[in-house]
């Protein structure tokens, strides 16, 4: 049988998908310790900047720093507007005002907007098989057991608005990548989020906040900074190895994950519900992989 053509792409967004589940059911607990929103999203995306700074120094990327173009730079520093600032503070401000499962439902429709835009912007094309994945994914993630419907409020529009600001930076992201080295990418992204996110809390004056933080709250910060770190790195280099739709879609079973672990830590209980939303989640996967081998796709770029 012949190597499938996105092995490791699959593996990175499956590993993205896995990574995001946990955050999902961590971020919750997270904030509760460290108030404020804003703040604790600028603080954990500012050890993520840092992280990757080093590994930028680590593996000599500067160099390819310097060969940018100007586009390549404006492209750059989109990604880090549009995805890497912006929405984050737009997302934890709404995760603190609804339920996470909600949240986690509503950020999984990246799906859906990043399938709208892939079609015009970057030519990609969904064939019939991944489009019944696409569907038997997404209608597991609307089985999910604990949720009980959207309360329209504003926090599920400004998580919305958080995900659609997402889309548009992976249709970006994914131009970009096409001649950019996804660690690159990454760190565009969360040095340059991370700056204007630092700018936000020093308006507000809550830069003192950072010298107040005890040892639990660290904790925190740097726990969901490490999953965050690691969400980014392979996510990125995930988009880089194949399409947008196609990784955007292997990103839906995290909502499986974040059900799983509140299963086995916070209720204590796994219903038929949870077990058939399970074999969907599986059925949907497995025909968007298999969808892969038949899909007559323009190979993407592979540099490092």
């Amino acid at each position: 049988m012949p190597k499938h053509p996105y092995a490791t792409a699959t593996l990175l967004a499956l590993t993205t998908a896995v990574i995001s589940g946990t955050a999902n059911f961590l971020n919750k607990s997270a904030l509760a310790s460290v108030q404020g929103p804003i703040f604790f999203t600028t603080m954990k995306n500012a050890t993520v900047a840092v992280a990757l700074i080093g590994l930028v120094l680590l593996f000599r990327q500067w160099r390819e720093l310097a060969r940018l173009s100007r586009r390549q730079w404006l492209r750059l520093l989109a990604i880090g507007v549009i995805g890497g600032s912006l929405p984050f503070a737009l997302f934890f401000t709404g995760l603190a005002q609804t339920s996470a499962i909600n949240a986690s439902l509503i950020h999984k429709t990246l799906v859906l907007w990043v399938l709208l835009l892939a079609v015009p912007f970057l030519k990609e094309r969904i064939s019939w098989l991944q489009g019944l994945g696409i569907a038997a994914v997404f209608s597991a993630n609307l089985l999910v057991g604990g949720f009980t419907g959207f309360k329209f409020n504003a926090g599920e529009l400004l998580v919305l608005c958080a995900t659609l600001l997402w889309a548009v930076e992976n249709i970006i992201a994914k131009r970009t990548l096409a001649d950019v080295s996804s660690l690159t990418v990454t760190a565009a992204r969360m040095v340059v989020g991370s700056g204007l996110l630092l700018t936000l809390i020093f308006w507000r004056g809550e830069t003192g906040r950072i010298l107040e933080l005890h040892t639990a709250q660290w904790g925190w910060i740097v726990l969901t900074g490490v999953l965050l770190t690691g969400y980014v790195l392979t996510w990125y280099a995930a988009l880089k190895r194949a399409p947008a739709t196609y990784v955007a879609t292997l990103l839906v079973p995290a909502t499986l994950v974040t059900n799983v672990l509140s299963a086995v830590f916070v209720t204590h209980a796994i219903s038929p519900r949870d077990v058939q939303t399970a074999l969907l989640f599986a059925l949907g996967t497995l025909l968007v992989i298999r969808s892969a081998r038949t899909t007559k796709i323009p190979a993407p770029s592979l540099a490092t």
